[in-house]
């Protein structure tokens, strides 16, 4: 029996398939605006940030949260600065209009996987909705992870180029919303005290030589 000449509606043709992912190449090569204006060496991109946050979610199996619904969430969450950068709350713009601009770049996104009845864009979109909502169980927590990937970042960053980045603890703080979330973050607030500790001792030992 010969192969079909075309695919179904509902998947996207080769051409969408290929224009969805050569622009999802942005994502690979657009640096995370908070370490950019911070003066951040090499800082991590876009994809690098959504790539650690999926592999969060792959460690809450068997946990009451539906692990693979999370990665979807963690893959698709800021899919739109593909299109529009990633906007933060130093850019000048405000939330209502973060918003908009997001939305409708996930508008776009869905008309180039070939609009409504393509199920992997209205996959995209719903779960896109579901992570701005914020609403779901899995919606939450990776809001959480959000949060969580910036501060572990913030802390490596620290350690590894000797920077002060506290503003970046003091956005999230009492900002978590499960249980899960917040004894992570304290794991890395832990973690950053021993290191500034060692630094300190360090600095304390330095001194008596000198």
């Amino acid at each position: 029996m010969a192969a079909p000449s075309s695919f179904d509606a509902a998947v996207p043709s080769a051409a969408q398939a290929v224009d969805f992912l050569t622009l999802v190449e942005q994502l690979k090569v657009q640096k995370r605006t908070g370490w950019v204006k911070r003066g951040v060496d090499r800082p991590e991109s876009i994809a690098d940030h959504m790539y650690r946050m999926g592999l969060m979610a792959m460690l809450v199996q068997g946990t009451q949260y539906d692990y693979h619904r999370c990665m979807k969430l963690s893959l698709v969450h800021d899919l739109a600065e593909a299109l529009v950068g990633d906007i933060t709350p130093t850019c000048g713009v405000s939330e209502e209009d973060k918003h908009r601009l997001e939305a409708a770049a996930m508008q776009q996104i869905r008309g180039m996987l070939g609009g409504g009845g393509c199920l992997a864009g209205d996959e995209i979109g719903d779960l896109w909705q579901e992570y701005e909502l914020g609403q779901t169980e899995e919606a939450k927590l990776v809001k959480d992870f959000d949060k969580l990937e910036m501060i572990l970042q913030a802390h490596e960053y620290e350690g590894a180029q000797g920077m002060q980045l506290q503003e970046f603890f003091d956005s999230t703080a009492g900002k978590w919303r499960t249980e899960l979330g917040r004894s992570w973050a304290e794991e890395v607030y832990k973690r950053r005290q021993a290191a500034a500790q060692a630094v300190a001792a360090t600095a304390a030992a330095n001194g008596k030589e000198g």
